[in-house]
């Protein structure tokens, strides 16, 4: 295909897809994923942490199958009006090796579930208006530690990228009495974008992917934020992640994922993205905020496909 230039479903953000560019010659290393190393002493291994307070066990405090911890080297704290915030840390599996993709669908579907009691406790905090969850997996996607693990960060502050997209799925919503979102689902769900679609959840590359390989989740249903997710679709979405996180090790990619949640907007439609860090942002991206993306997303689409049976 030639290069096209796309927008996002709702924001001004702009995206050159440009497939042929992903031939041109490199001398330059690429991002990978960090091959394991061996650690003597993994402060998250059971034997160093079960000596800290936990904010949550689930399980009891000697045998967990996934413990959270408050962030011992925050970037915000409540004790700090200049950086008002909360940041702790969500410990997936208490052995050292497996990586999310490598648990159960059991286990995956619990993280889920720890995710939305933690985001249910943290905002009985009023002075909350913003919380993330996100995944680091590699160096280059910014974890420091190699123990399976995500983290949860909370601010009284609102990015205003996250505040101008919720003016503008209001806007929406007004104009066309429906939600962007909702709307978008039934789109890609008869495209070529479409990774997967079950009873609960699907998948899908984003129309204007801003990253190689780039995969959002969501439920069907419209659900404002995860403490609302149903055992059902708790389970399929982490049957889905799985695939898919193990087609982005197949790539040797590193890779965050998120869920944005703006605790006082409750028509939000909740979604999961996946950023596969394959992507270099150069002189373009920088300069310009054009960002040039080398793999169609409907390319992506087909190779998660594969994970699902689908060509």
């Amino acid at each position: 295909m030639h290069p096209e230039i796309r927008k996002d479903y709702i924001q001004e953000k702009y995206v050159i897809i440009a497939p042929k560019r992903d031939k041109r010659p490199h001398d330059v290393e690429r991002p990978e994923r960090a091959r394991s190393a061996k650690e003597k002493s993994c402060v998250f291994c059971p034997k160093n942490i079960n000596k800290e307070p936990a904010l949550f066990n689930l399980g009891t405090a000697k045998n967990w199958r996934i413990k959270v911890i408050l962030n011992k080297f925050p970037a915000v704290s409540l004790d700090n009006p200049k950086a008002y915030g909360w940041q702790e840390v969500v410990i997936e599996a208490p052995e050292h090796k497996p990586e999310i993709e490598n648990l159960s669908d059991g286990r995956v579907a619990e993280i889920l579930e720890v995710y939305a009691k933690r985001t249910e406790a943290i905002s009985k905090n009023k002075n909350i208006e913003y919380i993330l969850i996100f995944k680091n997996n590699g160096g280059r996607a910014g974890a420091s530690l190699q123990h399976s693990h995500s983290q949860i960060f909370a601010t009284k502050f609102l990015p205003p990228h996250l505040f101008d997209k919720s003016q503008k799925v209001q806007q929406y919503k007004l104009k066309h009495g429906t939600c962007v979102y909702c709307d978008v689902i039934k789109k890609e769900s008869r495209g070529p974008r479409l990774i997967f679609r079950g009873k609960k959840i699907i998948a899908f590359a984003p129309y204007a992917s801003m990253h190689n390989y780039e995969v959002w989740i969501l439920p069907r249903r419209h659900v404002d934020n995860i403490t609302l997710l149903t055992d059902e679709e708790r389970k399929e979405w982490a049957q889905v992640l799985k695939k898919l996180l193990k087609q982005i090790t197949r790539l040797g990619l590193p890779y965050n994922y998120y869920f944005h949640q703006v605790v006082f907007d409750e028509d939000q439609h909740l979604y999961m993205k996946i950023v596969p860090r394959g992507s270099v942002w150069a002189g373009v991206e920088i300069g310009s905020g054009l960002i040039i993306n080398p793999v169609a997303p409907e390319d992506a689409a087909q190779y998660y496909r594969r994970a699902f049976g689908g060509k």
